[in-house]
């Protein structure tokens, strides 16, 4: 059985249709690319999977470990295993990352049935989980996202994927606004949450984050569905010869 399982997903927002029987199928331990110009309704299926209000869904249907996704809350979703990493991070004044950090783990936790982690106990977590990415522990003294950069930004959130361990992270678009050097950094917190327990979904426009981040599986999206999927080398054809093409396919 897949972890992720959608068939013939169609999705309205505002009236016009975004997804137009979207099909896709993840296992667990692999990593998923999606890629596809503006406006092919790439951001809508991540938030779509995470279950942000104000998308209709009007037929498919989108299955996680076999229970329908889409039946279930965002805050549930979470709870099941599953991470979104936002295209754009919002910033959080007044709430310090650390704080941020303990609170999503123990209502995560909290709603597993599982005791909440003391404070001592989730200093050492999140020591130990910041050491391997290679994240300052300054950073998450200060208010989330506030001041920070893109690339302090991203990593923030690999450090949240980092403490949470889902089941299946969807990044979306987690190369926006990185220059090479952020985004080696970024791409290598993404590699040691690589996991034989994990898939991951690549969401990018730039074959550039897949030299960092290998993916199994590419898939082409155009006007809402996948119209192609390959191995790693569709990502150098999409380079070489652009979306063109695939928009007159879908």
């Amino acid at each position: 059985m897949a972890l992720l399982e959608v068939k013939n997903l169609q999705v309205e927002a505002g009236g016009k249709k975004i997804l137009n029987g979207l099909d896709l199928s993840v296992n667990v331990g692999e990593v998923h690319a999606i890629m596809g110009p503006n406006g092919s309704g790439k951001s809508t299926f991540s938030y779509v999977l995470a279950g942000k209000p104000g998308y209709k869904i009007t037929g498919g249907s989108a299955r996680f470990e076999g229970e329908d996704l889409l039946a279930l809350a965002p805050d549930e979703r979470a709870a099941k295993g599953l991470f979104l990493a936002f295209q754009y991070p919002l910033e959080i004044p007044g709430v310090t990352t650390m704080t941020f950090l303990r609170t999503a783990v123990n209502a995560v936790r909290k709603k597993r049935g599982e005791a909440e982690i003391s404070t001592p106990d989730f200093l050492r977590f999140v020591r130990e989980k910041a050491a391997a990415l290679h994240i300052d522990l300054e950073m998450l003294k200060r208010a989330v996202n506030v001041g920070f950069s893109g690339g302090e930004k991203k990593r923030n959130e690999i450090l949240q994927m980092a403490l949470l361990e889902p089941k299946l992270g969807v990044l979306d678009e987690t190369d926006s606004g990185l220059d090479i050097d952020a985004l080696k950094v970024v791409a290598e917190g993404v590699n040691k949450l690589r996991s034989k327990k994990r898939a991951i979904i690549v969401i990018t426009h730039y074959q550039r984050l897949l030299d960092h981040i290998v993916p199994d599986i590419v898939h082409v999206m155009a006007k809402g569905k996948i119209v192609r999927s390959g191995g790693p080398e569709l990502a150098l054809e999409l380079e070489k010869k652009g979306y063109a093409a695939f928009e007159q396919a879908a």
